[in-house]
């Protein structure tokens, strides 16, 4: 990664320490204006058709429950105190070695999620986890867990944000995932973080004989600067993993976005498909598929728009490292093609109602495991999104 591609941030800019938040036994008593918040990231103060909640401000579990039995949901360090057991997980996957942001994380801990399945529990409705940035200059640093045990079926919904009066901020996510044999994670996220704040997620999944992983990532509105690159290892046979990416980087928005996907085992499967629109900002699409042993099958699919200038920079990987890989990828960066536009108005549309409808379409990715109330929130954001750009 070059400097040109990086953003740098100075961690001395940002404090540790923020006041603690009162715990909320009913979300429903919160702040309207955090509450609307909420909303905009798909989490649902009122809690229906939930499984469960996890709500942190700063550095505060201000509420957290779990309303499906064999599901857990619990602060990280209540999880370390319960489950002994849990150091075989923690910092395992991800080195608080590997980067300046991850050290934080390890040297000044601010909570995180622990959200666990026990084996063979289906749950039903998905649970909601939101990380949520009240501070001015907070640097929040929460490390997650989430482990789906064998023949389990987990979905995640996590929401993060700030609060509408921040200006700057910093957050730091070192989230490890479990899936275990015949288990199914379902992991959407979707952040609304703020027009100057900084953020930079580090996640390591690992999947385990006929695991499915599943990762939908929702980025619409401005941010500061973005940088993620989340790896997954699929370690037994059959197992699979698919991500879905919806970006939109506006002026001053830089987003340094992909995934990788290790396939080192038998019959592995991967698909990661990647959709962008700056309409001023920077988006770099990153996408990594790596063979290791033979019947494996993978495709990358990465398509950007660029509106109003900007920069839009795809960047797919493929490597095989044995004969008998199966890896595909196709790459495409441009601008509305104009006869699309000179065919929806023949149909009727004046040109920036047929240019809303193709942005619109162009953001539409099919995303698998969405609750249908979130996915008719997804989908009136993606409309006040394209108005936005119009």
């Amino acid at each position: 990664m070059s400097d040109v591609e990086k953003i740098r941030v100075n961690l001395k800019s940002y404090r540790d320490d923020a006041d603690p938040h009162d715990y909320l036994p009913e979300l429903t008593r919160m702040d309207a204006e955090d509450a609307q918040q909420f909303l905009n990231v798909g989490v649902d103060p009122s809690e229906s058709g939930r499984g469960g909640s996890f709500i942190q401000m700063d550095r505060s579990v201000v509420h957290c429950k779990s309303c499906q039995p064999g599901v857990e949901i619990m602060g990280i360090s209540q999880a370390q105190k319960q489950h002994e057991w849990l150091e075989d997980y923690i910092w395992k996957s991800v080195s608080p070695e590997s980067d300046p942001f991850t050290s934080r994380v390890k040297e000044t801990p601010h909570e995180g999620y622990f959200i666990r399945s026990l084996p063979g529990v289906k749950s039903h409705q998905p649970v909601q986890a939101c990380l949520y940035i009240a501070s001015e200059k907070f640097s929040q640093h929460v490390h997650n867990i989430v482990i789906a045990e064998e023949d389990s079926e987990l979905h995640i919904i996590t929401g993060c944000a700030t609060a509408p009066h921040l200006v700057s901020g910093l957050h730091v996510g070192v989230s490890e995932f479990y899936i275990k044999k015949g288990a199914k994670l379902t992991f959407t996220m979707i952040h609304d973080w703020g027009e100057k704040i900084n953020v930079r997620p580090r996640t390591v999944t690992r999947v385990a004989e006929g695991g499915i992983f599943i990762s939908n990532y929702i980025s619409l509105r401005p941010v500061g600067s973005l940088q993620m690159f989340p790896t997954t290892y699929l370690e037994g046979r059959g197992a699979m993993a698919r991500f879905n990416s919806i970006l939109v980087a506006s002026k001053g928005s830089h987003l340094d976005v992909g995934s990788r996907v290790i396939l080192s085992a038998p019959e592995t499967r991967a698909e990661i498909i990647s959709r962008g629109i700056t309409t001023g900002g920077t988006i770099i699409a990153r996408g990594d598929l790596v063979g290791k042993v033979a019947g494996v099958k993978a495709h990358l699919e990465c398509k950007g728009l660029i509106l109003n200038n900007g920069i839009m920079h795809a960047i797919p990987e493929l490597s095989g490292h044995v004969p008998g890989v199966e890896m595909s990828h196709e790459a495409a960066v441009g601008k509305i093609d104009k006869r699309e536009i000179e065919y929806l108005m023949a149909r009727g549309l004046d040109e920036e109602s047929a240019v809303s409808t193709i942005v619109r379409g162009f953001l539409n990715v099919d995303i698998e495991g969405l609750p249908p109330a979130l996915k008719q929130k997804l989908d009136q954001t993606v409309s006040e999104t394209q108005k936005d750009m119009m």
